[in-house]
């Protein structure tokens, strides 16, 4: 009764180590004196005193499974505790190393330069334990096996002493399955999915990809083969040695598997009869001449003859089932046919229901695409009504403008009215992917061209062949601005930059970061680019290929979507703002105060300075006494351009806006004389030359107007 007490008391000190109080609560030597107890007292595990004795093993082993699972969800340190056959012994988590050359080679013992703590072995048991709380990179986890029944290992004994460097650090055996990981360190793979950390870095494990050149390799090292082993007669399972009555072959281990399949020590069994006693195949040619258990060929037929190799022949000679043989090995391939017959037939009956299964998919998608079209088709039917309401409402203006055109001519208001001066749609360059946002014209070379959200500029041919004749690429963005000045054409994107093209090439010979914003329009005069964009406007003296920032003009209150240079002064337009600046000095002279929003456009004409705004509307001052003198409307969307087309007889401006429509206005009289109709989409460039006009819209089209 004593010696149990002492070993509940052994047990609570123990309890509290595996918990990881025991460092904290008692000194290293109580757990020495623990150890050396509890080897004193292991007999009461095997030969409890009496029935008080057999609770008291039965309660300590319940206990420990209760403090190793509350361990294992707390993640707390735990040491292996292996009980089996009634015996209690603890091992180390890693395996020590060996004379033999075996499976339980630890190279990372020598290398780590700590030997596991062990105590002696006493009687049949051992004990053998290693602190969970050193500085040494062993993993903090361990595994707790109760009654569990592991794979018998397979023996394993090399010809001479592997490579440490061919051993993995965390079973410390020779790699199976060699993969590398994410921190770079090859593991077996085994090893590496069952593990959460590498011991070298403390890295998270995880497989990355197989280390071939390590497998091939270990395959180059040469073994015993198995039959030739034998467990180790002194040792820890599982450790093997050279077996002196086995195979005596050495090969590699990546030929183990052709070698031992053939091997003439590998054992197999009597194919007469399971009873037989093993045998080496070596053997097999013998025992069959002189097995007792022999049966006739024809036993699956019902003969019931077991016998030697003489009566066997003897049999033979009397067998009833003998002179129908070949009528049963007939039966037997007409029965063999017959299931190979109804296998294929099988195989035709599910190939026509994956058939009729695909013919019902292909149904199925043909009723779906038949309801697609149907909606296709509804769909194009609404928007077919809804363009011919539109060309009603067009049309329905036209007749507004024409009616307003004859009422004013009755009444003699007109002045002289040409009805010769009629712009009328020519032509439509087609090519751009994307909206056309800006135009510019070459006038020497004829040259039209218009900048796109394709990023693009494309080069076209206004004289002879009507033609694209080079697409430019290079800006990141859409391009928003065009202008030439001399042989050199200036593109702004909303990529920030302008990039300059030599027209005779029409090659980009420099790209200048120039604003922080999108560059949203261009201006040259006096061998000056001025460039607008957010409450900025840039002046660049052009250098060659070069742009030189001269000064910024700054005092904007928006953005400056409007730039003309006129003689000697520069209008800019921002919100509900024109600014007049003096090219010589680059100073403001002037502010025009407008209203209908932001300033999208101007035109300067010899008298008048004309702007269009964000409100539909469109403003004239006189340009000598800055004083408005007129609001144009008939617009019902945003003013983007405007340009003039100056003759000794008249002037007239164009306007393009967002409503789809081209507008030409007579400056002598105010008044609308003629809306074009014919973009698909906003239109938002003008340009002209040599009395035509060329307007991008929305719709990616650039059209060409003249009379």
């Amino acid at each position: 009764m004593e010696g149990n007490w002492k070993l509940l008391f052994l047990f609570v000190l123990f309890f509290f180590y595996v918990c990881g109080w025991g460092s904290a609560i008692f000194p290293p030597e109580l757990l020495h004196w623990e150890i050396d107890l509890w080897i004193d007292y292991r007999a009461a595990f095997a030969n409890p005193a009496g029935v008080e004795g057999s609770r008291l093993v039965k309660a300590l082993l319940e206990t420990s499974d209760l403090v190793y699972r509350s361990c294992r969800m707390s993640q707390m340190p735990v040491l292996v505790l292996l009980l089996a056959d009634g015996s209690s012994t603890f091992k180390q988590h890693r395996r020590t190393p060996s004379s033999s050359s075996t499976l339980t080679y630890s190279p990372r013992d020598e290398d780590d330069g700590m030997p596991p703590i062990s105590t002696p072995r006493r009687s049949d048991s051992a004990i053998s334990i290693r602190s969970l709380h050193s500085e040494s990179n062993m993993s903090l986890r361990s595994t707790f096996s109760l009654h569990e029944e592991e794979e018998e290992p397979e023996p394993l004994v090399f010809a001479e002493q592997p490579s440490v460097k061919l051993c993995c650090q965390l079973c410390c055996s020779v790699f199976k399955d060699p993969v590398i990981t994410t921190c770079g360190h090859t593991f077996c793979r085994r090893c590496a999915l069952t593990s959460e950390k590498c011991p070298v870095d403390n890295a998270k494990l995880t497989v990355v990809v197989n280390n071939i050149a390590v497998a091939e390799q270990i395959g180059e090292l040469f073994i015993h083969c198995k039959y030739g082993c034998r467990p180790a007669a002194s040792g820890k399972p599982p450790a093997f040695e050279v077996d002196p009555h086995g195979c005596p072959f050495t090969i590699k281990l990546s030929a183990r598997k052709d070698h031992e399949s053939s091997c003439d020590y590998r054992p197999v069994r009597c194919p007469n009869n399971p009873s037989c006693p093993p045998l080496l195949k070596m053997n097999l040619e013998a025992h069959l001449k002189e097995c007792e258990h022999i049966k006739c060929p024809h036993s699956k037929y019902g003969c019931t003859f077991i016998g030697n190799q003489d009566t066997y022949e003897t049999h033979l000679e009397m067998c009833k089932f003998e002179g129908l043989k070949e009528f049963l090995q007939q039966t037997d391939d007409r029965f063999h046919e017959m299931q190979v017959a109804m296998a294929q037939k099988d195989q035709e009956i599910a190939f026509l229901r994956s058939m009729l299964g695909k013919l019902s998919e292909k149904i199925d998608q043909l009723e779906k695409n038949l309801e697609l079209k149907f909606d296709v088709l509804d769909e194009n039917q609404s928007k077919l009504s809804e363009d011919l309401m539109e060309f009603r409402r067009d049309a329905s203006m036209l007749n507004d403008e024409l009616s307003h055109i004859n009422a004013r001519l009755n009444m003699g208001i007109l002045g002289s009215y040409d009805p010769q001066q009629i712009f009328k749609c020519k032509g439509t360059f087609v090519g751009h992917q994307g909206p056309v946002w800006c135009l510019c014209v070459y006038s020497i070379g004829d040259l039209l061209f218009s900048g796109s959200s394709d990023k693009t500029i494309k080069v076209w041919d206004t004289c002879t062949t009507y033609k694209c004749q080079k697409t430019l690429e290079g800006h990141d963005g859409i391009v928003l601005a065009l202008c030439i000045q001399g042989n050199k054409l200036y593109s702004g994107s909303a990529d920030c930059t302008i990039i300059v093209w030599d027209i005779q090439t029409l090659q980009k010979v420099n790209t200048i970061r120039a604003h922080d914003n999108p560059v949203c329009t261009l201006v040259s005069s006096h061998n000056m680019l001025f460039s607008g964009s957010l409450k900025a406007i840039k002046v660049w003296d052009i250098v060659g290929t070069e742009l030189k920032l001269k000064k910024e003009l700054t005092g904007l209150n928006h953005w400056v979507r409007a730039l003309v240079a006129s003689q000697n002064h520069l209008y800019s337009g921002s919100y509900q703002t024109i600014k007049i600046w003096d090219i010589r000095n680059l100073e403001c002279v002037h502010v025009l105060q407008t209203s209908g929003g932001s300033v999208y456009s101007i035109a300067v004409t010899n008298h008048h300075i004309v702007c269009g705004t964000y409100e539909n509307l469109i403003h004239v001052w006189d340009i000598e006494s800055k004083e408005q003198v007129r609001t144009l409307t008939g617009h019902v969307g945003t003013v983007y351009a405007l340009a003039v087309i100056s003759t000794p007889d008249q002037t007239k401006v164009f306007s393009a806006s967002y409503d789809r429509s081209l507008r030409v206005w007579s400056m002598d009289n105010m008044i609308c004389t003629q809306t074009l109709l014919r973009h698909q989409g906003s239109v938002t460039a003008l340009a002209v030359s040599r009395g035509r006009l060329f307007s991008g819209a929305v719709d990616s089209t650039v059209k060409v107007w003249t009379c």
